[in-house]
């Protein structure tokens, strides 16, 4: 059987017992006190937590690792902890795909496929999410021709609030499967996935300094010829640093031990971890720490698998803003965005990072429907950061940008439904599926409607 917490009131006097269901995420910057926690074994026990809420009045948010920035997964109900439905379900080579439990860890699933010779298509840069949290709130890497986590999704497995559990793919309730691939936890619990996958391949990556002016200049030049493009900005400075990852033949060669030390734990981790500290209690440092970050990363080129390549270790805890723009506004935008630090009295310690995705055909992906660049601003957890994100989601906004859904934003319901064609195809499906909105909380309540 699943554990179960039971939750606790907290009146909030010195030496009340501490919730021992309290739920708080990554960055620190969401809590929830649910009346109890369940983490399910097995799908079966999934379905017994979904009956059980709906007998005790109580709505049910299923939460994965808390990457997100939102209160996505916050409730006052039933928590579901789905990391021990976990693991390769099957692998299906003729038909290339691979079927894993909803709870599986990202770095858990590549290591796994990896061993298999497989690999997904592509990934973000954080590996720490379960496959069910990345994909319901959209997580994307960056890519030419290729998209997000959701759009490499070939089947799902979903409990439905009346405790069904439902098989969705292009054949199968193909209505549900369209919509549910970003499902947001608003039309039921995620129990399994079904991705696209294909035999390992090597990604050689070439990282490089460069000048902002030279490199939104040659925005869509690099954009062209890389499968994969990326680029931070370092903001009080003119300074980025680019990334173009590329299919190769091999060998693998990866940055030597020393190198990838330096540049991924010390200058990365480490180094960037007692800036940020510096910047937090001394604000006016950061300008000049930003031109001393922004020249301390060099030039290096390495091959290695894809995950390896894809993601790097994220441990200066941070929180997001990320909007995804038509591409052909990006520059623009990230021009005015410039412009804005720089002549306010902002002092922003985290780059700003710039990826691209093709349009897709998820009613509610960030791409969907047209070719994306998602534009991503960050603060160091602790550090007010209400002002530099209200500037940026004005400016991101003025252009039909679409905020991501596990990141920091302010839009609601009537913005939305008219930033997404497909809007109320999602919401109808919605009000099908779960019309009593057992898996509603506060946040799906301003971004979804009610």
């Amino acid at each position: 059987m699943g554990t179960v917490t039971a939750g606790r009131k907290q009146p909030g006097a010195p030496g009340t017992p501490r919730n021992p269901a309290a739920w708080r995420n990554w960055a620190g910057n969401v809590t929830a006190a649910p009346a109890r926690v369940v983490t399910p074994t097995s799908v079966g026990e999934v379905q017994e937590a979904v009956r059980r809420a709906t007998e005790d009045g109580l709505r049910v948010k299923a939460v994965g690792s808390g990457h997100s920035f939102t209160a996505a997964a916050a409730t006052d109900g039933v928590l579901l902890r789905p990391q021990a439905l976990a693991g390769i379900l099957g692998i299906d080579r003729s038909a290339g795909t691979v079927t894993v439990a909803a709870g599986t860890a990202l770095k858990d699933l590549n290591r796994a496929l990896a061993a298999e010779g497989l690999s997904l298509t592509n990934m973000g840069d954080i590996m720490e999410q379960t496959v069910s949290g990345a994909t319901s709130t959209g997580t994307h890497g960056t890519g030419r021709d290729s998209a997000s986590i959701a759009a490499q999704i070939r089947g799902l497995e979903l409990v439905t609030a009346d405790g069904r559990l439902l098989a969705c793919s292009e054949k199968e309730n193909p209505e549900v499967f369209s919509a549910a691939r970003i499902g947001l936890g608003a039309l039921g619990i995620v129990t399994a996935i079904t991705f696209a996958v294909e035999p390992l391949f090597f990604l050689t990556a070439r990282e490089e300094p460069m000048r902002f002016d030279r490199v939104t200049a040659e925005f869509e030049e690099h954009f062209a010829e890389n499968e994969h493009f990326e680029f931070y900005w370092f903001p009080h400075t003119g300074n980025c640093n680019t990334k173009r990852n590329n299919r190769s033949q091999g060998p693998a060669a990866p940055p030597g031990p020393v190198s990838a030390w330096i540049e991924d734990e010390l200058l990365s981790n480490g180094v960037f971890q007692a800036v940020n500290s510096l910047g937090r209690a001394v604000p006016a440092a950061i300008p000049g720490i930003a031109r001393i970050a922004s020249r301390a990363l060099s030039a290096r080129t390495y091959t290695d698998i894809p995950y390896k390549v894809y993601t790097s270790p994220r441990r200066v805890r941070f929180v997001e803003m990320e909007y995804a723009l038509p591409r052909e506004h990006a520059v623009e935008a990230l021009r005015e965005l410039k412009a804005m630090v720089d002549r306010s009295r902002l002092r922003i310690s985290f780059p700003v990072e710039v990826r691209t995705a093709p349009a897709d055909d998820i009613a509610l992906s960030t791409a969907s429907g047209r070719d994306t660049a998602y534009i991503a601003v960050h603060m160091y957890r602790g550090t007010p950061y209400q002002a530099y994100f209200t500037a940026a989601e004005r400016i991101f906004t003025a252009y039909g940008g679409r905020p991501h859904w596990g990141k920091v934003h302010t839009r609601d319901a009537q913005y939305l439904a008219e930033a997404y064609p497909r809007f109320g195809e999602f919401t109808a499906l919605r009000d099908r599926l779960d019309p009593d909105r057992l898996f509603g909380n506060d946040y799906l309540r301003r971004v979804l409607g009610d």
